[in-house]
C-alpha cells in the first residue's frame, strides 16, 4: 500500500494536497507540479499510499531543508492509519540519510498539530505565519520508534 512516489503519481498527489480540510492553501497555485517534482526527484523523496490505484495520502521529506515538506491524507481516510504510516516511512528513510534533526511546520488548533505531539514532535517556537515549529531528532525517533 505504500511505496516510494512516482512523477507520475503528481496528479494525484496534487489532488490529495487540494482536498484537504486543514493546513489548506490559500491559493493551491503556490505549489506547482514542478514543485512536487524537485522534492520527490531532487531534494529529497515521497511516498504514496495506494489504494486500488488511487492515492490516498503522501508524504515527503526534503532533505535540503531538513524538514517535512509534506503529509497529507485524503479526509475520508483520516483516523486510518494511513498518515501514521507515511509518517513513519519517512521519518526511518530521513533518519537513514542524515543525523540532521528534522523539522516541519503546521497550524495551531488544527489534528495536524495533535497528531504531531502524540508521534513524539517537540514544539520549538513558531514559522511563517503563525504556525507551530516542531522538531524530531535522531535520537528521540529511535526513542519513539520502540514504543
Amino acid at each position: 500500500m505504500i511505496r516510494e512516489a512516482c512523477i507520475n503519481d503528481i496528479p494525484q498527489i496534487q489532488r490529495v494536497r487540494n482536498a484537504v480540510k486543514e493546513n489548506t492553501l490559500s491559493d493551491p497555485g503556490l505549489v506547482t507540479d514542478m514543485d512536487c517534482e524537485e522534492f520527490i526527484t531532487q531534494r529529497g523523496k515521497g511516498w504514496v499510499y495506494e489504494m486500488s490505484g488511487r492515492v490516498v495520502g503522501f508524504s515527503i521529506a526534503d532533505l535540503r531543508e531538513y524538514n517535512i515538506w509534506a503529509l497529507f491524507v485524503l479526509p475520508e481516510f483520516e483516523k486510518k492509519g494511513v498518515g501514521k504510516q507515511l509518517h513513519d516511512v519517512m521519518l526511518d528513510w530521513y533518519f537513514m540519510q542524515t543525523a540532521q534533526t528534522v523539522w516541519l511546520g503546521t497550524a495551531p488548533g488544527t489534528r495536524a498539530e495533535a497528531f504531531y505531539r502524540k508521534a513524539g514532535w517537540e514544539e520549538c517556537g513558531t514559522h511563517g505565519k503563525g504556525e507551530i515549529r516542531f522538531e524530531m531528532t535522531i535520537a528521540k525517533w529511535s526513542l519513539v520508534k520502540r514504543r
